[in-house]
């Protein structure tokens, strides 16, 4: 198994941060490297348009290689909302038509479609979540197959819920919505670089994903990977840099051809020499550890929670329902939540709570003592 990689952070020792599916801590290398990004801008000296390309590129192969796509599907974006907008700008609805997604769904991942139904007087159908927790991931990938029809126009969901880390059968979503012709829209915010995710076995029309969780990446900088019906849409920011050619500074000359593939859709000033090489480094770090020694791991380290699903005063969904590195933990009685979070607080456990659930995301340098802190102040705040 993995060993602990606490060695590669700089993260206190007197904090359990169990809070990576909020906000991932830098490694060390991604500090060094935007630290260094930072001095070039004090002193932008030597900088070159072949260096601006080549760390861009260099990101785009490292994420490339960590989902098993082409480079060229590859854009960079500062956010999922941003990501999620390259469809939506692409695509009206018919007044019979839908957009499918999953009851309490990441906002950034509903907000696009929501307007894009308000303006075209379509159905956004939100698929609830089911009551029983011991099948809620079997029932719901269920109920989300039965709410795609022949009006569905798009399917938007996560690879796994943001607030528990319930799993969902994407393959059979994807084939579903090809059934019917929808585009298939994928968040994989929460589980890229934690968990598998292979871009040319699931074949989503567009992934998107923020950087800054599971990657390891500083804030306001991911990535869209696009796949056959949407690599050749309509950007809808226009700007210099995705343009053919562009990296020929002496040019004056307007171009109307974009770059290669996915680059058509990179944000504009995308190459940022801070956060760019943090985000490379990142997604480099994940590769080389593994998604199957990662969930590996956080399985082991959550061990002690597995006693908590016979526990009647919580609400826990079994292993095989959800991902390993993401664990909601609801309490029956829900009025005592407040009350468990300052328990964990005065511990110094880092969670978070996210609906009904007090969510638990471990990562490779989380430790036993971080568990056992987390387990005397669930405890303790139940009084």
């Amino acid at each position: 198994m993995l060993e602990n990689q606490k060695t590669l952070f700089s993260l206190p020792e007197d904090i359990h941060y169990l809070n990576c599916a909020s906000k991932a801590p830098l490694l060390n290398e991604a500090q060094a490297r935007g630290i260094a990004g930072l001095r070039r801008q004090i002193a932008p000296l030597a900088l070159g348009p072949d260096e601006y390309a080549s760390e861009s590129e260099e990101l785009r192969s490292a994420l490339a290689g960590l989902i098993n796509a082409s480079p060229d599907r590859i854009a960079i974006t500062p956010s999922v909302s941003y990501g999620v907008a390259i469809a939506s700008h692409n695509l009206r609805l018919r007044s019979a038509q839908n957009v499918v997604c999953m009851q309490e769904e990441f906002p950034s991942d509903v907000y696009a479609w929501a307007e894009r139904c308000r303006m075209d007087c379509a159905e956004l159908r939100s698929v609830a979540r089911p009551e029983e927790t011991a099948r809620v991931s079997s029932l719901w990938n269920e109920r989300l197959l039965e709410a795609i029809d022949a009006q569905t126009a798009v399917v938007n969901i996560s690879s796994v819920h943001w607030t528990d880390g319930v799993r969902f059968d994407l393959e059979a979503i994807a084939d579903r919505a090809r059934e019917v012709g929808a585009l298939f829209v994928v968040d994989g915010t929460q589980s890229i670089g934690a968990a598998d995710f292979d871009f040319a076995r699931i074949k989503p029309d567009l992934l998107v994903c923020a950087g800054y969780k599971w990657l390891l990446g500083p804030y306001q900088i991911g990535f869209a990977a696009l796949g056959d019906r949407l690599i050749d849409a309509e950007p809808f920011e226009y700007h210099w840099s995705n343009r053919a050619g562009s990296h020929d500074t002496t040019a004056t000359a307007y171009r109307q051809e974009y770059e290669k593939g996915a680059r058509r859709f990179d944000v504009g000033e995308h190459a940022n020499y801070i956060t760019v090489p943090m985000l490379t480094e990142g997604a480099r770090q994940a590769k080389a550890w593994g998604s199957e020694a990662i969930q590996d791991y956080c399985r082991t380290l959550a061990a002690p929670l597995v006693p908590l699903i016979e526990d009647e005063r919580f609400v826990l969904a079994p292993a095989s329902e959800r991902m390993a590195h993401i664990i909601g933990i609801r309490l029956a009685n829900e009025s005592l939540i407040p009350g468990v979070m300052r328990a964990l607080a005065e511990r110094q456990v880092r969670v978070s709570r996210r609906g009904k659930s007090i969510r638990i995301s471990p990562h490779v340098y989380n430790t036993s003592a971080d568990m056992d802190a987390l387990m005397d102040g669930l405890m303790a705040g139940l009084g």
